[in-house]
């Protein structure tokens, strides 16, 4: 299995995409937020990749300390 840092493109993954958002918008969204009264939400980037439909199949190591005995040779499938 690969690890993220050794993989090459083209071959283990195709293209991806980070938005970036400026500064002068975060100030904007919130001062649009404080004056409608509206509540804003955040979302944990580290688990976007759970919001999403993947078209590969996407394999992990388990997470660490959640190793089942006697499973600890196994690996998770994202779906």
């Amino acid at each position: 299995m690969e690890k993220g840092f050794t993989q090459i493109e083209g071959i283990d993954y195709k293209e991806f995409f980070f938005y970036v958002v400026g500064i002068a918008f975060i100030c904007l969204l919130l001062a649009l937020l404080a004056h409608l009264d509206l509540e804003l939400f955040q979302m944990n980037v580290k688990t976007i990749f759970l919001n999403g439909n993947p078209e590969e199949h996407i394999y992990k190591d388990q997470p660490t300390g959640f190793v089942s005995q006697g499973q600890g040779d196994k690996i998770c499938h994202l779906k």
